[in-house]
């Protein structure tokens, strides 16, 4: 596919009247730009918005784009969702800005949101009317489990929370109270870690919300030279009378047939 250029609408009579380049409320237009930056992005970072150059332009509130080349994954879930209002196979970042302009729309009378794009049939509408939704919004489920990360950033002036950098580099927020940081006389800062959090889970997306801390649970891995030898003279005593153990293994599994 060509390059494209993407228009990006907001319609706001919110305040008691309409945002145009001329007047807008800053909070909105704040909010509005960097849903489009994130709309933009994605959650993979497909398109880098500061690559972008824009345009804005009269007819409420618009930010045009230059034209955005190699962008699939973007482009595809824009023509989705002219085809569904259910979310589920979107981006997740694009997901987010969708489901929040949902939420917006409905809560604030006058509020629009409009993407509108050569590749596709007919502008992309969000208002108060439409019903974009995840299907999978229902399958949340209240777990326990432990977790395994690093703590990059502890404590907190108003809320008390842990940042962690789980195993596949996401960041997840752990709120916690401030009794048990206070009570903690471990320094955990940049180490790993082992916790104990109750939180939500999504039994689909396999997504945790709400996570709260219980505990933090001693974790010190370490490699025990002598057990480990000890365990392999175990081993080599048991498997003494077998010649082949692979072979031995794969008979016990029913032979390689």
């Amino acid at each position: 596919m060509d390059a494209q250029s993407l228009s990006f609408t907001l319609v706001d009579s919110s305040a008691g009247y309409e945002a145009t380049p001329e007047r807008v409320r800053l909070d909105a237009l704040a909010a509005f730009a960097s849903d489009v930056s994130a709309l933009l992005r994605g959650a993979n970072r497909e398109v880098d918005p500061a690559e972008i150059d824009v345009s804005v332009r009269a007819g409420s509130f618009v930010i045009v784009t230059a034209p955005i080349a190699a962008a699939p994954t973007l482009f595809r879930d824009l023509r989705s969702l002219l085809d569904s209002e259910l979310l589920d196979t979107l981006d997740a970042r694009r997901r987010e800005v969708i489901e929040r302009w949902q939420k917006l729309a409905r809560q604030a009378r006058g509020v629009a949101y409009r993407i509108s794009a050569p590749f596709l049939a007919r502008p992309l509408l969000v208002d108060e009317r439409t019903d974009f939704r995840a299907d999978d919004a229902d399958q949340w489920v209240m777990v326990e489990r432990y977790l395994r990360g690093e703590i990059q950033d502890l404590g907190g002036a108003k809320r008390a929370n842990a940042h962690v950098r789980l195993p596949d580099g996401s960041l997840l927020s752990v709120a916690a109270e401030r009794k048990v940081l206070k009570e903690d006389t471990q320094n955990r800062l940049y180490k790993p870690a082992m916790l104990r959090i109750r939180a939500r889970y999504n039994v689909l997306t396999r997504e945790l919300r709400d996570a709260q801390l219980i505990e933090f649970v001693e974790y010190a891995p370490r490699f025990d030279e002598a057990e480990m030898e000890r365990l392999t003279r175990r081993g080599a005593q048991a498997w003494r009378d077998v010649e082949d153990a692979a072979a031995w293994v794969d008979e016990l599994r029913g032979g390689r047939d």
